[in-house]
């Protein structure tokens, strides 16, 4: 049973936004840590999106559950991935973070960095973690497919491609229509892609 006041309670999980490291670990013990607010956010969550590292850790070692999502299946670790937030990322891979919960659109943590440009979070996840680099999210796209039909073919996302075969992602794999991320690149005119695919396939 939560024992904080009735003034406390509604303040909590959202203050850990924005009130004092000292004031939030002091009052950690007389609340339920891992309460959320009406979108479903924990304050493990709250705080990962308002970039305060210092709360998230004081509340990973107080027990917080890390793995909770909300109403739209964020969580500290997937905010990270699709923020582009390495330092949280690596926090919460470092804290036991579950690589293989799912997105609300079906990804796993590298879908979204491989879409949006994220290199350092891909090349992270990609060497450092067992995340899955095959998954096939809803849209029928693995994080390769997804490199490629969202973003413009320059160099970021040529890196972001080659890590991701690097790392064991299948060129192969083809979307919902059978297209392969091959004849994805061509379509797209992106030649310097289509020819690390081309390498990887040889």
């Amino acid at each position: 049973m939560t024992r904080t006041s009735p003034q406390s309670a509604t303040q909590w999980p959202t203050l850990v936004a924005t009130a004092p490291l000292d004031e939030i670990t002091a009052g950690l013990g007389d609340r339920e840590i891992d309460a959320t607010d009406t979108l479903g956010r924990t304050a493990a969550l709250i705080a990962a999106k308002a970039g305060r590292l210092d709360v998230l850790t004081a509340l990973i070692d107080a027990g917080a559950d890390i793995n909770a999502q909300d109403n739209i299946c964020l969580n500290p670790f997937l905010w990270g991935c699709i923020s582009g937030n390495l330092e949280l990322v690596r926090l919460m891979h470092d804290a036991g973070a579950d690589l293989t919960l799912l997105t609300r659109f079906g990804g796993v943590g590298i879908h979204p960095p491989a879409e949006k440009g994220h290199v350092e979070t891909v090349r992270y996840l990609a060497e450092e973690t067992d995340v899955n680099v095959n998954l096939t999210n809803i849209c029928g796209w693995t994080p390769l497919l997804e490199a490629i039909i969202l973003r413009d073919g320059g160099p970021v996302q040529q890196e972001i491609v080659k890590l991701l075969l690097d790392a064991g992602a299948d060129p192969t794999m083809v979307d919902q229509w059978g297209v392969s991320p091959l004849q994805h690149a061509q379509d797209k005119g992106f030649t310097e892609i289509a020819d690390l695919l081309t390498v990887s396939q040889a």
